[in-house]
C-alpha cells in the first residue's frame, strides 16, 4: 500500500467509508460524485498505480470483475445493464492512481462516453 494514496488510505480504513462490498482482497463504497444511480469505486486492497502494473499471474483484475457482477446483481442493474469503467493513464481520465472501477447503472448510458 502507498502511504499517501486516497484509495490505500481507504481501504486501510484511515478515511471513514461506508462499504458495500468488502473480502480480502476488494473494497467497494459508493462514488462521492456519482454519474448515475449506482456508482460504485470497487479497489483492490493491495495498491497497484493502474492496470498497467499489475503483474503477470496476479488474478486481482479477475476478482474485480467478479465482485462487479456480485454488486450489479445486489443493487439489480444487472437485469437492465450497467457499465464496467477503468480509466487508465492522463488520456484515460484516471484522477487517482489506483487500480480502480467504476460500476454504473440505473438509467441509460449514452455511447460515446466521453
Amino acid at each position: 500500500m502507498s502511504e499517501d494514496c486516497i484509495f490505500c488510505k481507504i481501504a486501510r480504513k484511515e478515511i471513514p467509508t461506508e462499504f458495500i462490498y468488502e473480502d480480502n482482497l476488494v473494497v467497494a463504497f459508493n462514488d462521492i460524485n456519482p454519474q448515475a444511480p449506482v456508482h460504485v469505486i470497487i479497489i483492490p486492497k493491495e495498491h497497484h498505480d493502474s492496470i498497467l502494473t499489475v503483474p503477470a499471474g496476479d488474478d486481482i483484475i479477475s476478482h474485480l470483475h467478479l465482485v462487479a457482477n456480485r454488486i450489479a446483481l445486489k443493487t439489480g442493474i444487472a437485469k437492465t445493464g450497467f457499465r464496467l469503467v477503468n480509466n487508465c493513464g492522463k488520456d484515460g481520465n484516471q484522477t487517482v492512481p489506483h487500480l480502480h472501477y467504476h460500476l454504473l447503472g440505473g438509467r441509460p448510458l449514452l455511447w460515446p462516453p466521453g
